[in-house]
């Protein structure tokens, strides 16, 4: 359970307007705009990052976030999420080279074509199968020393809390009928203690297992084609009319509107 997580990447796209409640970023991540606007809206202030811009955006750290089609007629951005292996590398190799304080919140940046040309690498070795896991932490070092060129340096990994890993544990499986003893005993500890670990934090299971099944949607509506149905039967609901619901609850807009067309 305390083994580093690894690098990811999707292309998200939208072509309806809509504001993201209240998102916590659970991992590193830089997010390329290539279509579009992304705004990001904290209690003190608001970011515009436009096509042809990248913003990196530090675990922890929360946001309102606005995607908007417009001027281009559809929102699009490629995320890379870094991966706490790669960015202990990037750490272990180079900290020493850059006395530059670490993102805590987020630092929108151009893109230059060494940067762009870096991510369009990357994207291609985590999206192979015959590319080793050695190669995929080199491509995303070889990103992570040109921003710290621009700037920006990850802040090193931290021990994960107990909130962050069953948070992992439910997205390896959110669709599971995940419940106190069947998480406390993938975590080799007895439920109470798995109940005061999170009480610690004022959170459940539940309430867990509810945020990652709906961040898991979300991401679902805006990477894939899947209908809305299916996406609320891959993250545990089997009524689709609940997972309406509760979607909007949590993020302030219908599932559909993600797919919807203009």
């Amino acid at each position: 359970m305390d083994e580093f997580s690894s690098s990811a990447s999707c292309l998200i796209s939208a072509r309806q307007l809509h504001r993201v409640a209240t998102v916590t970023v659970h991992d590193d991540a830089l997010i390329w705009v290539r279509k579009g606007v992304k705004t990001l809206v904290s209690h003190s202030s608001e970011q515009k990052i436009r096509s042809g811009e990248a913003v990196i955006m530090a675990k922890g750290s929360q946001w309102d976030v606005i995607n908007d089609p417009a001027p281009d007629g559809r929102y699009e951005a490629f995320v890379l999420q870094f991966g706490e292996g790669a960015i202990q590398a990037f750490h272990d190799a180079y900290h020493a080279s850059y006395l530059v304080k670490p993102n805590e919140a987020s630092f929108t940046l151009s893109l230059t074509p060494d940067l762009e040309q870096a991510l369009t690498r990357v994207a291609d070795a985590i999206s192979s199968s015959d590319v080793s896991l050695a190669l995929r932490n080199h491509r995303v070092i070889e990103v992570l020393l040109i921003l710290a060129d621009l700037g920006c340096v990850i802040k090193s990994p931290e021990k994960l809390t107990w909130p962050d890993r069953i948070r992992r544990l439910i997205a390896q499986r959110p669709h599971a009928e995940w419940t106190v003893d069947s998480l406390a005993s993938a975590c080799h500890v007895s439920p109470s203690t798995l109940r005061r670990r999170l009480e610690e934090s004022e959170l459940t299971v539940g309430k867990l297992v509810r945020e990652v099944r709906l961040e898991t949607a979300l991401l679902l509506l805006q990477s894939t084609n899947l209908p809305v149905g299916d996406v609320a039967q891959r993250c545990g609901y089997e009524s689709h009319g609940r997972f309406s619901a509760a979607f909007r609850t949590r993020f302030g807009f219908s599932p559909s509107r993600l797919t919807e067309q203009p």
